[in-house]
C-alpha cells in the first residue's frame, strides 16, 4: 500500500513510493514545462493510461484545487511505478516536471481544502458527481441527451473513486460504496461505444433511427428458436452473438466489437441493394441479398479450402424459409467471433478455416437439435460454454506452437530448416492430414510436436508435445546458398546461356543472315543439349535445397524430384547421342522441313527427340499465351487436372491462378521482348563479333615453349589468353541486363509520363 496522498511530495521518492526501487529521480527542471504538463496530451506514450486522471484533474481544477492535486499525485504515483527508473522516452522530463508542480501546488491547495481532511474532499466531490450522473441519467428517455458528457462524468467519477480509495487506504464510506455500486451498474448501460450507441439511452440516437439500423439490428435480435442456458435470462435485447457467447465461450469485449461490425456491415450492404424506397421505409426488413452477398464474400476462401481439400463446407440451410435468414446470421456471427478473438491465428487463415469448419459443424447440430452418435446426447461444443474458454482452449494451444518455434529462430540467425514460422505452420492445414488433428483438437497430434531446442516455458510448462519427434516443415525448406541466385533466375541464366551460345556458333562461322544455313543452324540447335544439361543441374539443385524437408514430403513430391533427375539425365544422353548420328546427314534441315510438311521425305531422329523434349514448353507457351485458360486450369479441383499440373507443381493451396489479364501481360511481355532484342543484337555486333576474329588468330599463332612447363606440359593453344580475352565481356554480357533495363524503363517511363501529364501544371492561358 502506498503512502497516504496526502503526505507532501516534497519527501524523496522512496519514501512516497514503497513498492518501487529506492533509486532517487534526477530533479533537474525547466519553467517552461509546467503549462506543457497540464495538458493530457503530452503524456509519454509508455505512460498513457495517466492520461484520463490527468484530464479529470484540469477539469475539476476551478472547482475543487486540492482534489486536483491528489489526482495529479496519484498519477505521479501511478507513472513511477509503471517505470520506477524513467526509461521510457521523455518519461524523466514528464515526471520531473510534474513533481514540480506538485510541489508548487501542494501548500496552497491545502489552505483551499473545506473539509476536514483529503479523504472528505474526495468525498464530498464524489457526492456532487454522483448527483449530476443521476440527473442525467433520469434524462435519458429525453432524446437529446448529451452523451458526451455522460461518459465524462461516468470517468471523472471513476477517478474519483480510484484517489479516494488510496486516500483513505481502502476505508471507504458505506454511502460512497453503494453510489459507486450503482455508478458500475448503470455504467455498463451507458457505456462508451464506438459508433452505434446499443445501450438503452442511445436507443433514439439519430444513427439508431435509420432504417437500415434498424432492420440490422432486428434480424440479429431474432433469437427464435435458439434455447439459452437456464442460468442466463433471455431479454429483449438478446441478439445472436449473445447466443454464441455463452454456447462457445467467447470474449465479453469480442462480442461487443463484432456486433457493432456486424450490424454496420449488413446495414451498408442492405443499403446498397435496396432502392431508395425501400431504404426509407421504416418497417423495411433486411434484405435476404445483402446477406447473400455478405455470405459469399466471407466464406470464398473457406468453401475454396473444402473444396481444395476435397471436403464438403458446414453452411447447412434449413428447409423453413423463415429459418435461413437467422442461420445465416448465425454462420456470419460466428466467423466474426472466431477471426476477432483469433489474434495471431490471423496470419494463418486456413487454420480459421478449420476451426470454422468444426465449430460450423457444432452450431448446425445444437441449432437442428441433433444428437451426437458417440455420446447419444444432443450436440454440444467441444469445448463447452466456459468464460473464455474459446481463447484458452482452442487459440492458446495453437499460439503456444507458434511461440514455442519462433523461440527457436535465435533472433532470426538460425536456420529456416530449424524452425517453423506462421507460413510454414498455415501450410500444414492445406492437407487433409491436418484433419488427424481431430475435435477437440489432440494434443499429442503431429501439429503440437516442436523440436527440442523451440521449446518455450509456459508458467513453468512446456509446450504440447515438446519431447515426441519434430515434424518439421511442410511443403518447402529455405537454405541459405548461392545455389539460390541460380534456382530462383533459373531461367533467366538458361537463356542467356543459350543465346550467348548461339551467338557464337553464328558469329564463328558466318553472319547473323546465315542462322538458317544447313551447317550453322545444325550446329546453333546444339544449344538444345545445353539446355539438357542445365535442366539436369536445376533438377540435382532443387533436391539439394530441400533436403532437409525430405522427412517430411509428402511421397507423390519426393517421386516428382527424383523423376525430374531420371528425366533430365536421360535427355542429357538422348539428344547428344541423337544429334552425334544426325551430324553427318546432309539432308539435316530438309528433314526439318518435311517434319513440318513441306516435303515429303524422312525425318531425322534428333528432330524427333528434339520435338518430344519441347513438347512441354510449347503447351506451356500456348498456356502462357492464354491467361484465362491458364487460370481457369489451375484454380480447379479435379483430380485429373491435379494429375496433369503435378509435373509443373506441387498441389498448394495458395498462389494458384495467379495471372494478369490479356492487356497487362501484352505489355510486360512486348516490354522486355524490345528490351532483350535490344540487348542481344548489341551484344552480339558489339561484344561477340569483335572478338572472333582476334580469337581465331591467337588459336593459329604458335605457343612455343611455355616458362612454367610444369602447370602447362603440353599445351597446343593459346588457351590462357582467351580465357583473359573473353572472361571480361562475358561478364558484361551476364551483366548488362540491369543497364538495358534502367534504359528502357527510363524511356518507357518518360513516354508514359508525358502521354499521361504527369507533373504538368494547368493555368489559366
Amino acid at each position: 500500500m502506498s503512502a497516504p496522498l496526502g503526505r507532501s511530495p516534497s519527501m524523496d521518492s522512496s519514501r512516497g513510493f514503497d513498492s518501487g526501487p529506492s533509486r532517487p529521480l534526477t530533479r533537474t527542471f525547466t519553467t517552461g514545462n509546467l503549462q506543457d504538463i497540464m495538458d493530457p496530451d503530452v503524456v509519454p506514450s509508455t505512460l498513457s493510461v495517466i492520461a484520463p486522471i490527468l484530464r479529470v484533474a484540469n477539469e475539476i481544477e476551478d472547482k475543487a484545487p486540492r482534489v486536483a492535486y491528489l489526482c495529479r499525485f496519484f498519477a505521479f504515483d501511478k507513472a513511477h511505478r509503471l517505470d520506477p527508473y524513467s526509461e521510457g522516452r521523455k518519461v524523466r522530463q514528464f515526471k520531473t516536471a510534474l513533481l514540480h508542480k506538485l510541489e508548487k501546488d501542494d501548500p496552497y491547495t491545502v489552505k483551499l481544502r473545506t473539509a476536514s481532511n483529503d479523504a472528505r474532499e474526495v468525498e464530498k466531490l464524489y457526492q456532487e458527481v454522483y448527483k449530476t450522473y443521476v440527473d442525467l441519467v433520469a434524462n435519458s428517455g429525453n432524446e437529446n441527451i448529451d452523451r458526451a458528457q455522460l461518459a465524462r462524468t461516468y470517468q471523472t467519477a471513476s477517478v474519483l473513486f480510484d484517489v479516494l480509495g488510496t486516500v483513505s487506504q481502502n476505508d471507504i464510506d458505506k454511502d460512497v460504496m453503494s453510489k459507486a455500486e450503482d455508478f458500475q451498474s448503470k455504467g455498463e448501460l451507458y457505456g462508451a461505444y464506438n459508433i452505434l450507441p446499443l445501450d438503452a439511452g442511445g436507443i433514439k440516437q439519430a444513427i439508431m433511427l435509420l432504417p437500415e439500423v434498424m432492420s440490422a439490428l432486428a434480424a440479429i435480435r431474432n433469437t427464435r428458436g435458439l434455447e439459452f442456458p437456464r442460468a442466463v435470462q433471455k431479454t429483449p435485447k438478446s441478439d445472436v452473438l449473445e447466443w454464441l457467447q455463452i454456447m462457445f465461450g467467447f470474449q465479453k469485449d469480442n462480442v461487443a466489437n463484432q456486433r457493432e461490425h456486424l450490424i454496420l456491415l449488413l446495414a451498408n450492404v442492405h443499403i446498397r441493394q435496396s432502392s431508395k424506397a425501400v431504404a426509407n421505409s421504416q418497417d423495411s426488413k433486411l434484405s435476404d441479398k445483402a446477406l447473400e452477398d455478405i455470405m459469399d464474400r466471407l466464406f470464398k476462401n473457406y468453401k475454396n479450402w473444402c473444396s481444395f481439400l476435397g471436403r464438403g463446407h458446414n453452411l447447412e440451410l434449413p428447409t423453413i424459409q423463415q429459418e435461413i435468414q437467422q442461420r445465416k446470421l448465425l454462420y456470419i456471427s460466428l466467423f466474426l467471433l472466431i477471426w476477432g478473438e483469433a489474434a495471431n491465428l490471423r496470419f494463418m487463415p486456413e487454420s480459421l478455416c478449420y476451426i470454422f469448419h468444426h465449430m460450423a459443424s457444432e452450431l448446425h447440430g445444437m441449432v437442428d437439435g441433433n444428437v451426437s452418435s458417440v455420446t447419444g446426447e444432443n450436440v454440444k461444443p467441444a469445448y463447452g460454454g466456459d468464460e473464455n474458454s474459446f481463447l484458452q482452449k482452442v487459440v492458446t494451444p495453437i499460439y503456444e506452437v507458434i511461440a514455442a518455434e519462433v523461440s527457436c529462430n535465435n533472433k532470426g540467425t538460425a536456420r529456416h530448416s530449424a524452425w517453423r514460422n506462421y507460413d510454414d505452420l498455415n501450410e500444414y492445414f492445406w492437407s487433409v492430414d491436418c484433419f488427424r488433428l481431430g475435435w477437440p483438437m489432440r494434443m499429442d497430434a503431429d501439429f503440437f510436436r516442436v523440436s527440442e531446442g523451440s521449446l518455450m516455458s509456459r508458467q513453468g510448462k512446456p509446450a504440447a508435445g515438446g519431447k515426441r519427434p519434430w515434424i518439421g516443415k511442410t511443403n518447402f525448406v529455405e537454405e541459405r546458398s548461392f545455389w539460390h541466385v541460380f534456382r530462383s533466375f533459373d531461367r533467366m541464366w538458361s537463356f542467356f546461356i543459350l543465346a550467348l551460345q548461339a551467338m557464337v556458333i553464328i558469329a564463328w562461322n558466318g553472319k547473323l543472315k546465315d542462322t538458317f544455313d544447313q551447317q550453322i543452324f545444325k550446329r546453333v540447335l546444339s544449344v538444345f543439349i545445353t539446355s539438357a544439361i542445365l535442366r539436369l543441374i536445376q533438377a540435382i539443385v532443387d533436391i539439394i535445397l530441400s533436403w532437409k524437408a525430405w522427412r517430411c514430403m509428402r511421397f507423390t513430391t519426393m517421386v516428382r524430384y527424383v523423376l525430374k533427375i531420371v528425366v533430365a539425365a536421360g535427355w542429357v544422353i538422348i539428344l547428344p547421342v541423337s544429334y552425334a548420328r544426325t551430324y553427318s546427314d546432309i539432308a539435316f534441315v530438309s528433314n526439318f522441313k518435311n517434319l513440318l510438311g513441306e516435303n515429303g521425305g524422312g525425318s531425322s531422329l534428333f528432330v524427333t527427340a528434339l520435338l518430344v523434349y519441347l513438347a512441354p514448353d510449347v503447351l506451356a507457351f500456348i498456356m502462357f499465351l492464354l491467361p484465362p485458360l491458364r487460370k481457369h486450369i489451375e484454380r480447379s479441383n479435379s483430380s485429373f487436372i491435379r494429375l496433369l499440373l503435378w509435373w509443373a507443381q506441387p498441389p498448394l493451396f495458395i498462389g494458384r491462378g495467379m495471372h494478369e489479364d490479356w492487356y497487362t501481360l501484352f505489355k510486360y511481355t512486348s516490354f522486355w521482348v524490345l528490351l532483350l532484342a535490344c540487348k542481344l543484337l548489341f551484344s552480339y555486333y558489339v561484344e561477340i563479333v569483335p572478338l572472333v576474329g582476334p580469337t581465331k588468330e591467337i588459336l593459329q599463332a604458335p605457343t612455343g615453349n611455355y616458362q612454367w612447363h610444369e602447370f602447362f606440359p603440353h599445351a597446343k593453344n593459346n588457351i590462357g589468353v582467351l580465357i583473359a580475352l573473353w572472361s571480361p565481356i562475358v561478364l558484361v554480357y551476364f551483366m548488362d541486363t540491369q543497364i538495358w533495363y534502367s534504359i528502357m524503363s527510363t524511356v518507357f517511363g518518360g513516354v508514359n509520363g508525358v502521354w499521361s501529364r504527369l507533373g504538368e501544371v494547368r493555368t489559366g492561358f
